[in-house]
């Protein structure tokens, strides 16, 4: 677990759930080292009384919950209110890149199925355009030699690297394979994300656009602000 002490993450954290849960929510909790602070959080109004049920992003949110006594639901089990996460990039158009923790899969679901998506960041994550940071893809394992080729056809000399190593890859909670592909700067993420999700085995990309409903960036002084939207796309769902 992300147990660190970085007080612009604490700072974010905190203020999306103070800032955005109330009692008797259900709440998407997300996975990462930002998204930790959100889940101590809740854990802690929880143990002051309140009743706030979660849906976990990864069975590593799922263990903290666990640990900190934070009630568990499916996904639409019950009308999720808000999700709560993290990003490895924020454009200003707040579309992003996750999925650096390998979770992108369940993250996106929760994000889609939810009715307030709450990103949460420090300042080093904010970029200019997305792509500095190599887009996580989650494939088939079985598919994979495919994916590849598709790859080597459609893209051409973007490098694909399989997380893990040889003999171990990276598995995620789905069973799947995480490949990191550096595109460089990603321009137009809708256009891609429907170019990646063409191919046959890639299950999800770490896009994720039109979703957000507010990003909060924490500061090291201890505060946390709203980052304002450079518009490009409307919210998608």
């Amino acid at each position: 677990m992300f147990e660190n002490e970085d007080p612009a993450k604490r700072a974010a954290g905190y203020a999306a759930v103070e800032r955005f849960v109330r009692d008797g929510m259900c709440v998407g909790l997300g996975t990462g080292s930002t998204a930790y602070w959100a889940i101590e959080r809740v854990g802690a109004r929880i143990a002051a009384g309140e009743r706030i049920t979660a849906v976990p992003t990864s069975s590593e949110t799922e263990t903290l919950c666990r640990k900190l006594a934070i009630p568990l639901a499916q996904l639409l089990e019950h009308p999720m209110q808000v999700a709560i996460d993290g990003a490895d990039e924020v454009a200003p158009d707040w579309s992003l890149i996750k999925g650096g923790g390998g979770a992108l899969f369940r993250e996106k679901a929760v994000a889609l199925a939810c009715e307030r998506y709450i990103v949460i960041v420090t300042e080093p994550k904010l970029v200019p355009a997305l792509g500095r940071f190599p887009l996580p893809l989650e494939v088939v394992p079985f598919a994979a030699p495919y994916v590849r080729r598709e790859f080597a056809q459609r893209f051409g000399n973007v490098e694909v690297v399989r997380r893990g190593t040889e003999l171990q890859p990276f598995v995620t909670d789905n069973g799947n394979w995480i490949f990191d592909a550096h595109f460089g700067r990603i321009d137009d993420p809708p256009a891609l994300d429907a170019a990646l999700r063409e191919i046959h085995g890639v299950v999800a990309s770490g896009l994720f656009y039109g979703m957000v409903d507010e990003v909060l960036v924490g500061e090291a002084n201890g505060t946390a602000r709203s980052l304002a939207i450079t518009p490009r796309t409307t919210r998608s769902r």
